[in-house]
């Protein structure tokens, strides 16, 4: 699966309407709903931030109080106000602005004193201490953990947007079937073509066409899911490639 490549539609326009723009533009802005767009985009990448934060060595209650203070931080503190649009990375920006956040003790006493049950978004914490507590990490650092658990969000985000298409076309079954073909880093032994083909009752010519045209869709709704992240049409392939890269250092440490 080729995912560092140009898209053939769209163009730089498509980019200002990303929700990383809308968050960007409506704090810069003082616009209403720049919360509710940055709770949309936490609400899938704060396991990340939550990896990093326990990775550090703090414990999940910490872990929990300081995620929740830290998206707090954002919107209290103006942060949003002040980010440079020419530069605008929403991984970067989170992480770089999560370490600042994390070696001001200040903040950091204050967010564990605003109680630490305030919630910005909602966190499964029982979930994601199974998931932290299944990965062998000690030969990663945490940044390379965050970029990790960062790809692999984006691509669950585009897996399940992939499966509610096919859901709507009422062909659920043919996609959890087909599902495993588009796994980047699947350890899992692959059912054979002839195997799927006889449960699908189609021919094995019919069956792999079925799994080009998805993995082509998959590709899209990946880059897809990348631009929602950036604000510059410039940064998608930079940011595409990093991911790649990311995945590739992390495999057999990080666990799906």
């Amino acid at each position: 699966m080729r995912l560092y490549q140009s898209s053939p539609g769209g163009g730089a326009n498509r980019f200002h309407t990303t929700r990383w723009s809308v968050v960007l533009v409506s704090a810069q802005s003082r616009a209403p709903g720049h919360k509710e767009a940055l709770a949309d985009l936490c609400k899938l990448y704060w396991y990340p931030l939550y990896a990093f934060i326990r990775h550090r060595g703090y414990s999940s209650e910490d872990a929990q109080d300081l995620v929740q203070g830290f998206f707090l931080h954002l919107i209290d503190y103006k942060t949003l106000s002040r980010v440079d649009r020419s530069k605008g990375k929403f991984r970067s920006f989170l992480l770089a602005s999560l370490q600042n956040f994390l070696l001001n003790e200040e903040d950091r006493a204050r967010c564990l004193k605003r109680g630490g049950k305030a919630e910005f978004v909602y966190l499964d914490v029982e979930e994601a201490e199974d998931r932290y507590g299944l990965e062998r990490v000690e030969e990663l650092t945490p940044e390379k953990i965050f970029d990790a658990r960062w790809a692999l969000a984006l691509l669950g985000e585009a897996m399940n947007r992939l499966g509610g298409e096919y859901i709507a076309q009422g062909k659920e079954s043919t996609f959890q079937a087909l599902r495993a073909f588009l796994d980047p880093i699947n350890t899992k032994k692959l059912p054979t073509y002839e195997e799927v083909a006889a449960q699908l009752e189609m021919s094995v010519g019919s069956l792999k066409m079925q799994i080009h045209r998805l993995r082509k869709r998959y590709a899209a709704t990946i880059r897809e899911e990348i631009s929602r992240t950036v604000s510059d049409a410039a940064d998608l392939d930079t940011e595409t490639h990093e991911l790649c890269e990311a995945l590739i250092a992390a495999e057999g440490w990080v666990m799906l």
